[in-house]
């Protein structure tokens, strides 16, 4: 790391930016989640200059410093001056971007994304920057969608798979109590998955959507009883595509939380979030919270 201001505290809100107004809007909303959680900021440039180094002249190398400099002062000064409260702090780093944001995250930071970067090509995919940060992330991490020309919409929503999914559960009940916000509890099942075939569904749905509904039940209790006074609601729906429900009911909420599920080697690149995570982060119309958790991602098969 370089011309570092002040190195993050362990539960900092860090946001990269790149110059982009994705990583504008992002560092933006970061601001504000920060204040939400009575955080400090830290702001993160990653120039990758040590990679560039034997290939790019020093001439150009200084000319990256330097802007990459200005842009972190720059945003620095706008954010205080929108939040005068906002504690912020500044990072130049010379490793590339994902590196800088998981180093910056360490074990105990929520890092925050635009939906693209500079690189981006359509306004509804996520960047390659966002995907991998997403992707190896051990702490928590927020990719920036749906804020644009959007209103509040007063509920957090929290995707729920198995009884595993709790502690997502939980993240999403302090996050909507910050909020003042209400919490839906959502857990989809795919109906042709779980029979396993055509033939027997007619037997067996009613039992497995009962079982699902168990599953959902018990969390639901666990996050009432947490969270006694918080305005709670929970909904069961079955579908042939798990990514598309939670994609639809994104239009409801200011913020998704789900799991960061790893199913590797399914997809290539960015392929341990699984495909509904995966399918989720392009094309959600909110900000999507990714909590890490080893295992099978939510819909992974579907």
């Amino acid at each position: 790391m370089e011309s570092t201001i002040r190195t993050p505290d362990t539960s900092s809100v860090i946001v990269g930016v790149d110059g982009s107004e994705p990583a504008r809007r992002a560092a933006l909303w970061a601001a504000g989640e920060a204040v939400r959680r009575s955080r400090p900021l830290h702001i993160v440039y990653g120039a990758d200059t040590d990679g560039r180094a034997l290939y790019v002249a020093a001439e150009t190398i200084e000319r990256v410093r330097a802007a990459g400099r200005e842009l972190l002062d720059e945003t620095a000064k706008a954010l205080a001056a929108e939040y005068p409260a906002l504690r912020v702090t500044t990072e130049f780093s010379r490793a590339d971007a994902v590196t800088s944001l998981h180093r910056a995250g360490g074990l105990h930071g929520t890092i925050v994304v635009g939906n693209r970067g500079l690189g981006g090509f359509n306004s509804l995919m996520l960047g390659s920057v966002g995907l991998d940060t997403a992707a190896g992330a051990r702490t928590p991490v927020i990719v920036v969608r749906g804020i644009d020309g959007t209103e509040e919409r007063g509920t957090v929503l929290a995707a729920v798979r198995d009884e595993h999914d709790l502690v997502c559960a939980q993240y999403a009940a302090r996050e909507a109590e910050l909020r003042k916000a209400s919490l839906r509890l959502l857990h989809v099942w795919n109906v042709l998955q779980s029979v396993g075939s055509v033939v027997s569904m007619l037997d067996d749905v009613d039992r497995i959507a009962g079982e699902h509904s168990a599953v959902l039940e018990a969390v639901t209790d666990t996050v009432h009883a947490e969270f006694p006074e918080l305005p709670l609601e929970s909904d069961a729906e079955k579908s042939v595509s798990v990514a598309g429900v939670l994609v639809e009911a994104s239009r409801h909420a200011d913020l998704l939380v789900m799991g960061g599920r790893r199913a590797q080697g399914a997809l290539g690149f960015g392929s341990n979030l699984g495909r509904a995570t995966h399918s989720v982060l392009h094309h959600a119309h909110c900000p999507v919270l990714l909590i890490p958790r080893a295992g099978t991602d939510f819909g992974s098969r579907t």
